[in-house]
């Protein structure tokens, strides 16, 4: 427990000064040849972000409000972990781990994080209280990044097992949506003893044979998700995946760059009706782009698509014993079918499909989300 230290976000007037310079050199291509998003992110949408975040953004701000949150960092193995760290006043809690992916942070929490650990205050009761630990992923934000090939999906779920207990939770509850649910989903399987539930909102399992065979319209539903995917979705992966190396040096020298490749995933993955703020403002687009930006760490967090992306959602033959909740949001990238799910989950005590929200749902919906958590591991427990 000695090398947790408490930490603050404390970023350098030099940082933010370079920062403003790069912002109004951008040297700014022509505009996309369609009116709508099928080329990216719109030359007019761009230069308003640009606009906006050298004229109204105000870090000092940002930085002030999410040093509210309690945050420390400890090595385990060998790897410097950034985590949030707050105990619910109330005895009744339950440790809870909530895990990222990307272009997500721990941003992506802010709204979630006191009225899950106080729901007395927001709309809940005692026994719906949890202790929350939300840990940056290795390679991402305030974490370390790794200098050796191996940090993949399973060894980070080997290190969060490693982090709950050090942190003195020798039985916890996990969640995770994008990498954050393979990583949940490789504790699960893992099954070290210590986790005793998981809840995801992107649970991943292939089709059923008489899904392929004779599929109902649910599962067409998840076909066509994943189609979409495949044809029109996928290029940011196929490049993180083969070349994050060469991709990085762009987006960590130019910040309109790294803005544009993670702000076009926030219009493609939320339910946002066309446009992302419609979900999400300016202010958190540009919180999350700056826990990127700030730490250069947009080859260091691409590596884990290097590292894992083949293997997403681990062996489908490994079968998922502890108990198991689901939330099925619209706009997520695949709507996995629960029929689909029960091949690989085999204890799924919790599942629920929603009518509104996308892949961020923590950010997008977070009282549906929070509503989620509750349910779901009030289910969870009662079948312990």
């Amino acid at each position: 427990m000695s090398d947790i230290k408490p930490f603050k976000i404390k970023i350098s007037d030099e940082e933010l000064e370079d920062l403003n310079k790069r912002l109004i050199a951008t040297r700014w291509p022509e505009k996309e040849t369609v009116k709508d998003w099928s080329q990216g992110v719109p030359l007019s949408y761009i230069k308003e972000i640009c606009n906006y975040w050298i004229n109204e953004y105000d870090w000092r701000s940002r930085e002030e409000y999410y040093n509210t949150f309690t945050q420390f960092i400890t090595d385990v193995d060998g790897i410097d972990i950034h985590f949030i760290h707050i105990k619910s006043p109330y005895k009744e809690a339950k440790p809870l781990m909530i895990s990222h992916g990307w272009p997500g942070s721990i941003v992506e929490f802010h709204k979630i994080i006191n009225p899950l650990i106080d729901p007395v205050s927001h709309g809940g009761k005692a026994e719906d209280a949890f202790h929350l630990v939300c840990p940056t992923l290795p390679g991402y934000g305030f974490s370390g990044k790794p200098s050796q090939p191996g940090t993949g999906v399973e060894k980070i779920a080997e290190l969060w097992d490693l982090l709950m207990n050090k942190i003195g939770y020798n039985e916890y509850f996990a969640q995770g949506g994008d990498w954050g649910s393979a990583i949940t989903i490789a504790i699960g399987k893992q099954n070290r003893g210590s986790c005793k539930g998981i809840h995801v909102n992107m649970p991943f399992a292939p089709p059923t044979k008489e899904a392929i065979e004779n599929p109902n319209d649910r599962d067409k539903l998840a076909f066509e998700g994943l189609n979409y995917y495949q044809e029109w979705g996928s290029g940011y992966s196929k490049q993180q995946s083969t070349r994050p190396q060469t991709l990085g040096y762009g987006l960590v020298d130019s910040p309109i760059g790294q803005a544009s490749w993670i702000i076009e995933k926030f219009y493609e993955w939320t339910d946002c009706e066309g446009h992302p703020e419609n979900v999400l403002t300016k202010e958190e687009l540009l919180d999350n782009v700056m826990f990127y930006w700030l730490t250069k760490s947009a080859i260091s967090s691409a590596r884990l698509y290097w590292e894992s992306f083949g293997s997403f959602g681990g062996n489908p033959e490994e079968k998922l014993i502890l108990p198991t909740g689901c939330s099925i949001f619209p706009k997520e990238i695949s709507r996995t079918p629960r029929s689909w799910a029960e091949q690989v989950y085999s204890n799924i005590v919790y599942w629920n499909e929603l009518d509104k929200g996308g892949h961020f749902a923590a950010f997008e919906q977070p009282e549906a989300f929070i509503n989620e958590i509750r349910n779901c591991f009030k289910a969870i427990c009662n079948n312990l």
